[in-house]
């Protein structure tokens, strides 16, 4: 099972910018649909982005299309979110894993400790 190493999160302002990355152990990583997630408290994990096992094929939640670009670097064993334009609705902790496809983005791995975003008003 893979293991999964989320970075990169921090604190912005509204309107900022950040990039996720996501670090994996596996060794049949480009085998694997990868995605997004988010939780808020008192909420449940949601969707954000999928990316296919060769980055062809892309998906993303409708909160966060045309801000959002999930790609990945299969020599890395990484897989990244550059977030643009972040609003405040966007503040979660933000986690990856290996999702059933990319248009069924159910995941199917243990989660990682996820890497917090703070956007600010």
């Amino acid at each position: 099972q893979a293991h999964l190493v989320e970075s990169g999160g921090g604190f912005v302002q509204a309107g900022g910018s950040l990039r996720l990355s996501c670090t994996v152990s596996a060794p049949s990583f480009s085998t694997y649909a990868m995605g997004w997630f988010r939780q808020t408290p008192g909420k449940e994990r949601e969707f954000v982005a999928a990316i296919s096992p060769t980055g062809g094929a892309d998906n993303y939640a409708d909160s966060v299309k045309g801000r959002f670009t999930i790609s990945r670097d299969n020599a890395e064993k990484a897989v990244y979110l550059e977030m643009i334009n972040l609003k405040p609705e966007d503040t979660a902790v933000y986690y990856c894993n290996t999702v059933v496809r990319t248009f069924s983005p159910r995941p199917t791995g243990s989660w990682g400790q996820g890497t917090q975003v703070t956007v600010s008003s």
